[in-house]
């Protein structure tokens, strides 16, 4: 019987990308549990696996081996039509590059998706829309272009839309990276009052800083979760091996 209060569950998740006789082992053995209402960070160096699993978490690729069940429903085996439909109904996607299209509205843009929901009739997107512009209070640009705003005014409006779907999670990868410290700081404020509100988030970020303001910390280490204690161990040794090659501690090269 399923937990109707987990969202998302990997067990054993493996992803192996072959390219001629090279096998890269991207993932290896990932379990993750999130459940309605967390608010959960993944953090990791460059390469460790974050946008892999990412885009598996998304459905947007599938594991080489391994169980993934999605609000109660088992998607691992999808075919890429089907990942599409559930994509599109469970899962919020929250970009670094916003992925707005220029020459819709802020409205336009947020009702889009909600376009592919045969089940929904205009009066009900333009209700979403509207109650999902107010919630991340761009209410009163809903006519305005992608050109007309600020970075973070675009990334309110990419949350709007993700908002808008009324989705069993938000994913957000890498939410702050394409913007100052500022705007930065105001969106990370925004996905806290979401979380407060309810909803549950899954942010990939590289930013320790902005990993430590979530509920519950998740640490990806050449394709492995590692506890916190193992991370810190991985990372000095890196270090140390970074120092070793360029033959001085990076503190006395600066």
């Amino acid at each position: 019987m399923n937990d109707t209060n987990t969202v998302i569950a990997l067990n054993g998740i493996r992803k192996v990308f072959q390219t001629d006789e090279v096998e890269t082992h991207a993932l290896s053995d990932v379990n993750l549990e999130i459940k309605k209402g967390e608010y959960v960070s993944i953090s990791g160096p460059s390469g460790c696996g974050k946008t892999t699993l990412l885009s598996i978490l998304g459905l947007l690729d599938t594991a080489t081996s391994g169980s993934f069940v999605l609000n109660g429903h088992d998607v691992a085996s999808l075919s890429s039509s089907a990942r599409a439909q559930v994509r599109n109904a469970e899962i919020g996607f929250i970009f670094q590059a916003f992925n707005l299209i220029g020459d819709l509205t802020v409205q336009e843009n947020v009702e889009l998706p909600l376009t592919y929901r045969g089940d929904m009739n205009a009066n009900e997107r333009r209700t979403r829309v509207a109650e999902a512009l107010e919630r991340v209070g761009m209410a009163h640009r809903a006519r305005h272009y992608p050109a007309q705003l600020s970075g973070g005014q675009q990334q309110r409006v990419a949350v709007a839309r993700a908002l808008a779907g009324r989705p069993a999670i938000l994913l957000a990868d890498e939410p702050t990276g394409n913007l100052d410290s500022r705007n930065g700081e105001a969106v990370m404020a925004l996905l806290d009052e979401l979380h407060k509100g309810g909803a549950t988030i899954c942010m990939v970020t590289h930013d320790v800083r902005y990993a430590e303001l979530t509920e519950r910390k998740v640490r990806l280490f050449d394709g492995r979760i590692v506890d916190e204690e193992t991370f810190v161990r991985l990372r000095r040794e890196d270090e140390q091996r970074l120092d070793a090659l360029i033959g001085q501690p990076r503190e006395a090269a600066v």
